[in-house]
């Protein structure tokens, strides 16, 4: 199925951007950490193939794209070196980098879930495996940072909902005969908006009812 939605050529491109831009994120997070180039070229590579990888390793597709394609493990270390030596001016680019991990984020969790369907897998369990493509990444990027992960933290905006309506909208067009490269184009462009209008008003999950807890909030 996933093969007749896009050509292979235009599938390895969109993965090399998505991978790119994610791996940017994980070595501009351990530039903060002021991590030593090994740890920012570890950190770019766990983000930017960490979803996959497992999604890979869950679903059977052994080799995982990972190792078996050489740009997918390059990718990442470009955006060290680009990070490593112009890190300020990233920063800089920080909403231009954010625009892009929202693409990334809604063009994996479609890719992922598709793929998963594809291996076999229900729609429910697809749909779960398109999240962890697209979120899995960044939270084995912040506990390897020693940070509590950002999709556990209320005081981030959504990041997985926008993730998990990309994904729910996949596999209720596979179970209604729709999914075709337009259908999925739609659920990614909705899971793009959906986290760029997150940044944009700064919507979250909201807490437990009636919370009563007297730990304190981080900062």
């Amino acid at each position: 199925m996933l093969h007749s939605l896009f050509s292979p050529s235009v599938q390895h491109a969109l993965d090399l951007v998505g991978i790119f831009v994610f791996a940017i994120s994980g070595a501009l997070l351990a530039v903060r950490k002021n991590f030593d180039v090994f740890g920012i070229a570890v950190l770019a590579e766990v983000t930017a193939l960490g979803g996959g990888l497992f999604r890979d390793l869950i679903i059977g597709a052994v080799p995982p794209a990972a190792f078996s394609d050489l740009g997918y493990f390059v990718t990442p270390l470009l955006a060290t070196v680009l990070v490593f030596f112009l890190h300020p001016e990233v920063e800089r680019t920080q909403t231009a980098v954010n625009v892009f991990d929202a693409a990334g984020l809604g063009l994996f969790c479609v890719t992922g879930t598709t793929k998963a369907y594809d291996y076999g897998l229900g729609l429910t369990s697809s749909a779960a495996l398109g999240l962890a493509t697209a979120v899995g990444g960044g939270v084995l990027r912040d506990v390897l940072a020693n940070e509590v992960p950002s999709l556990l933290r209320w005081d981030r905006d959504l990041y997985a909902v926008p993730a998990i309506v990309g994904a729910t909208m996949i596999v209720l067009f596979i179970r209604f005969d729709l999914l075709n490269a337009g259908t999925s184009g739609l659920a990614v462009v909705t899971a793009f908006l959906l986290r760029i209008a997150a940044l944009k008003y700064h919507w979250r999950a909201p807490r437990a009812w009636n919370r009563r807890s007297s730990t304190l909030e981080e900062a």
